[in-house]
């Protein structure tokens, strides 16, 4: 059975979409399949993965709606066999009023969805929108794990806490197995002692996993999702590249999950 990140911060601006795309897409290329499941009205993952998010069809909305089934909903990402994708786009904004109409089980219609593939990917990556809403509440139920990335920034841990209690409360009333994977830290400066100011910093006050790789602030990174692709193939000698490569091989490489 493969594992579910959710890639959660409510703070936005801290890389969480660019970390969904690079992962996964690093992942594929280390030979696992790979799902993405964009949770995230603004569909960036969509676009940022290549697919036309205001013309496509069966996105994440129409899944949980019930408007159609999983299977119809996965989309093949070009350039990467084993990767897919579930699109959105902004009627997901909507999904959010449609879901408290729901009585029972609102929380778990996701994770019921997610559970008929499951064990078809060894890796399932959803992109959470930036706030603590039912959209990222239905993510967590789904997920195995939480990955928080955390900017390189002098407000990196603010918000953290909350995330962290909204992670606890998840897991005491709906998901007894959800832990934290771990931060990553993103948008680093080495030109700056700030960055290095705040890396020490979250070291030493968050008592969490946290990765040794650290996503440098890398211009073709920033370039990448406006041509539609991962940064392993947009620039594949990029420091952006080598980077999610090497926080790839940390993930996989656990063995305490």
């Amino acid at each position: 059975m493969g594992r579910t990140i959710a890639i959660a911060n409510q703070k936005g601006g801290v890389g969480k979409t660019t970390t969904a795309i690079n992962l996964a897409a690093c992942l594929a290329e280390a030979g696992k399949k790979i799902l993405v499941i964009d949770m995230d009205p603004q569909g960036n993952c969509t676009s940022g993965l290549g697919l036309n998010k205001n013309e496509i069809e069966d996105t994440v909305y129409e899944l949980i709606l019930g408007e159609c089934s999983i299977n119809e909903s996965i989309k093949s990402v070009k350039n990467i066999d084993n990767l897919k994708v579930i699109p959105s786009n902004v009627n997901l904004a909507g999904a959010e009023i449609e879901l408290l109409d729901i009585e029972d089980g609102r929380e778990y219609i996701l994770k019921n969805d997610v559970d008929y593939v499951k064990d078809d990917y060894d890796f399932i990556i959803i992109d959470c929108p930036p706030s603590l809403n039912l959209l990222t509440v239905n993510a967590l139920t789904t997920a195995d794990t939480v990955l928080v990335p955390i900017q390189c920034e002098y407000y990196a841990l603010e918000g953290i806490s909350q995330l962290i209690r909204t992670i606890e409360l998840v897991r005491d009333r709906l998901n007894e197995s959800l832990v934290i994977e771990g931060v990553v830290f993103t948008m680093y400066d080495a030109r700056t002692n700030l960055s290095s100011d705040v890396v020490n910093n979250v070291r030493e006050n968050l008592h969490t996993k946290i990765y040794n790789t650290i996503i440098p602030r890398n211009v073709r990174l920033a370039e990448a999702p406006s041509h539609g692709l991962p940064i392993n193939l947009y620039e594949s000698r990029s420091a952006g590249a080598e980077s999610y490569r090497n926080l790839a091989k940390e993930i996989m490489e656990r063995k305490d999950l």
